[in-house]
């Protein structure tokens, strides 16, 4: 049972290389080590006691793929390497398209050219758009609003039409909403580099010291505390949501070779309730200060989560204190993150 897992140097992909080993896979890296850290694989051995075989590499690079899973006779892959900035993805719109869309393009076709057929695809709840009714249901409609989004719509588009031309494939594609926490031990984390694109990281860094205080976009939303609202979920459920959806695919049938299910809680926490919580984990106060909303956030946003209980009988189990206390319980252990290790 051997798995390539494209980013799994990566935070989501680090974490699910441990829960795939936990399981039994021999599990295969591929990195190019962008927006990721070696260091990881390290940890993941120490988590585990096996250390990952790694291959750094592009995923845009076809020929090395190829000789990847044909070498380590890869029986599926987890597909996370891509760029996931919001903001950058306006600012830069090409190199999403080349590294999400192309990238993910090159990585079918090496399958494809190797005769591997299974995979669980990366995609965001950015795919729905402005919610036009909540919770989400996979059956929302798809309208994503930047040129992120459209990557994730684009990408799960060609796997529905690939699945549906060749009833050899088996591919899930899981909609995440916002992977937040670490792993128990404090071994493994977010590390973002540079300025954090989303809150928890940000919060973090403040009650780590990084930070002076946090913005807080909008306090005048229609929501019962006047902040955002969103769908904050435990990075350990969802990747053990993706080892379930990646053991459905066997399950599948060739006319039904393709499903879409979202990964969240299903539960909506305000920006000053995650505030709140991680004030209590840090057992320290978060300045903050209430800014102007950014322009395209949404009041709420938050999932249905029927499809994932009955389809893969997966739910998330960790709360938002467990998401708080192991978030702090990974960054006051690595203040800097994974370069700590070799300050």
């Amino acid at each position: 049972m051997s798995i390539l897992i494209t980013g799994g140097a990566g935070y989501l992909g680090s974490h699910c290389c441990v829960s795939f080993i936990e399981r039994g896979y021999d599990v295969v890296v591929f990195d190019n080590l962008r927006n990721s850290n070696p260091e990881a694989l390290r940890r993941i051995e120490a988590i585990t006691g096996k250390m990952p075989k790694f291959e750094q590499g592009d995923v845009r690079d076809q020929a090395a793929l190829e000789t990847v899973l044909k070498r380590h006779d890869c029986d599926g892959v987890i597909h996370f390497a891509g760029l996931k900035a919001v903001g950058e993805s306006s600012q830069d719109p090409l190199s999403y398209y080349d590294n999400n869309v192309i990238g993910t393009h090159r990585l079918l076709s090496a399958m494809s050219a190797v005769g591997t057929h299974r995979l669980i695809f990366s995609s965001s709840a950015t795919v729905y758009g402005e919610p036009k009714s909540l919770p989400l249901t996979e059956e929302h409609s798809l309208n994503p609003v930047n040129p992120y989004g459209r990557t994730k719509l684009i990408v799960e588009d060609m796997l529905r039409d690939l699945a549906a031309s060749n009833p050899a494939w088996r591919v899930g594609v899981l909609r995440y909403f916002n992977p937040v926490g670490a792993h128990s031990s404090g071994l493994l984390g977010e590390d973002p580099q540079g300025v954090p694109n989303n809150l928890m990281p940000f919060i973090a860094q403040v009650a780590v010291g990084r930070r002076k205080q946090l913005s807080v976009f909008g306090g005048d939303y229609p929501t019962r505390d006047g902040t955002g609202v969103r769908d904050y979920i435990h990075v350990v459920d969802l990747v053990e949501g993706h080892l379930r959806a990646y053991e459905k695919l066997s399950a599948l049938g060739s006319s039904e070779n393709c499903f879409s299910v979202n990964l969240g809680t299903g539960n909506g926490y305000s920006v000053l309730e995650m505030i709140r919580a991680f004030e209590r984990g840090a057992n320290q106060p978060i300045p903050f200060e209430i800014v102007a909303r950014r322009e395209g956030d949404v009041s709420e946003f938050y999932a249905d989560t029927q499809k994932a209980t009955e389809f893969l009988a997966w739910s998330a189990e960790r709360d938002l204190d467990d998401m708080c206390s192991d978030t702090w319980n990974w960054v006051r252990k690595n203040p800097g993150g994974y370069k700590s290790a070799s300050d």
